[in-house]
């Protein structure tokens, strides 16, 4: 599948580690990796849409386009819509969100969640991992899914779902793989979708558990889910993660 754009908002202004997408992770900046990435999954384009010129700045050698977009977006799907704009893309061009702060995001799960969409009669398309470390499934910082049978969201939460009734999920046992899914941030959805996601208004319970992808489900639409065929490493929000990137990267010299 190559008639996909990969959309990857960079914000300067992070709050657990501001600049983050200039921070150097061996010697490119981490936005430089993150568009090499969309690159190798074959993407008709990779655009960058931040709101620092710095940041464009640092794209120029790598073979991304970049659109300067306004500083008070609330979300990166608000900085995407102005992207799509700006780039005047039609409006059943498959456009994937690919998060900033995700260097070793690999090719072939950038390709699944576009191709997940192109199949899908979902209005947006995600991806998963399953979850088999009990840390993991108690974290808040880690969001979990629940889907249906046939591959649609039935729920997004920061809390261990689902919940085992008869067989309490604290005890020392080791978990076992299928029902704990861990989400992976990255979406895929058509141009005029995107549209329409950057004008609802927030959700109840996208407020409470802090999720955007809840104000989409509130909103009646649908978002199809697949298991990624490709581990995603974790991205990078701290000082530590990125410490923790850089030992990955020297791992793989």
């Amino acid at each position: 599948m190559s008639d996909f754009v990969v959309a990857i908002p960079a914000r300067y202004a992070a709050t657990r580690l501001p600049g983050k997408p200039l921070r150097l992770l061996g010697d490119k900046p981490l936005v430089w990796h993150v568009a090499q990435r969309a690159l190798d999954a074959g993407a008709r384009e990779v655009w960058v849409a931040a709101d620092d010129q710095r940041i464009l700045d640092v794209i120029d050698d790598s073979g991304a386009q970049g659109v300067l977009t306004s500083p008070d977006h609330p979300s990166g799907t608000d900085r995407l819509a102005e992207c799509a704009a700006k780039a005047g893309w039609p409006d059943d061009l498959i456009v994937v969100n690919l998060q900033g702060d995700e260097p070793f995001a690999p090719p072939a799960g950038i390709r699944a969640v576009a191709e997940l969409l192109d199949r899908s009669d979902c209005e947006m398309a995600t991806l998963a991992a399953p979850i088999l470390e009990r840390p993991i499934l108690f974290d808040p910082n880690t969001v979990k899914v629940v889907a249906d049978a046939r591959e649609r969201a039935l729920y997004f939460s920061r809390a261990p779902i689902p919940w085992d009734r008869d067989r309490p999920l604290d005890d020392d046992d080791a978990l076992t793989p299928g029902p704990w899914l861990r989400h992976i941030g990255i979406y895929a959805y058509r141009v005029r979708f995107l549209r329409q996601i950057a004008a609802l208004p927030p959700g109840h319970l996208e407020q409470i558990e802090k999720l955007e992808q809840l104000r989409v489900m509130e909103a009646g639409f649908r978002i199809a889910v697949a298991t990624t065929p490709q581990d995603f490493p974790p991205g990078v929000d701290t000082p530590e993660d990125l410490v923790r990137a850089e030992a990955h990267l020297q791992s793989q010299a």
